[in-house]
């Protein structure tokens, strides 16, 4: 299934729409806050469809029963531009176990990349929750690429995507490579990719934005 928050309006479409502002971008830490905060509804909407019990809650005054999570998920993000995102979803999610991928472009010709992962640092992941998180869902090839990776850690009993833009092919192929039970939270869909493997119009390199340009 594939959730895309930006076709309902709500204050979301707002934070979207910032981050692709090239005026709003200049300021690194209003790009960052904003992808923390899509981190936090994307938590919001995930923590709808997880298990919860009624307990009993003691107050000042008495007892409340209250519905609370059952189990909280795995928190996995690919470096290093899905950190911000990773922090948003933590906010929510904040007992949460936390892994994370290093996964880059190896260029073989200016045009030409493998996507190849590095490092891996997570807890073990058998029939747990898994919220796998970038930014951008390009060609797809980091997402199930991160997603074979923490296969060593286990297999997970549901997996959720998150990505605020994604581009067509990207969802396609994420679909097509993923297993059948993983929900896809996509904040907007984009129609174009081109052939650096860049969406269009996107938003740009969320890392750069985000943390610097790199050599």
């Amino acid at each position: 299934m594939v959730h895309q928050l930006n076709l309902n309006n709500s204050i979301f479409n707002t934070f979207i729409a910032e981050l692709r502002d090239e005026n709003i971008q200049k300021d690194p830490l209003r790009f960052r806050r904003n992808l923390e905060r899509i981190g936090e509804i994307f938590a919001y909407e995930i923590s709808k469809t997880l298990t919860f019990n009624a307990q009993n809650v003691t107050t000042p005054l008495g007892v409340a029963k209250e519905s609370l999570i059952v189990e909280q998920p795995v928190l996995a993000t690919i470096l290093r531009a899905g950190l911000p995102l990773h922090i948003g979803l933590l906010n929510y999610f904040d007992r949460a176990e936390n892994a994370f991928i290093s996964a880059y472009r190896k260029h073989t010709t200016d045009d030409e990349f493998e996507v190849e992962i590095e490092y891996l640092s997570s807890p073990k992941i058998d029939n747990k929750v898994l919220i796998l998180n970038d930014p951008m869902l390009a060609s797809g090839a980091s997402m199930v690429l991160g997603y074979e990776a923490m296969l060593s850690k286990g297999t997970p009993k549901h997996t959720h995507v998150v990505a605020i833009i994604a581009s067509r092919k990207g969802v396609e192929y994420a679909k097509k490579n993923l297993p059948e039970n993983t929900t896809f939270w996509i904040g907007a869909i984009d129609e174009e990719l081109n052939d650096k493997s860049y969406i269009i119009p996107g938003l740009g390199d969320a890392g750069d934005l985000a943390f610097g340009v790199k050599e």
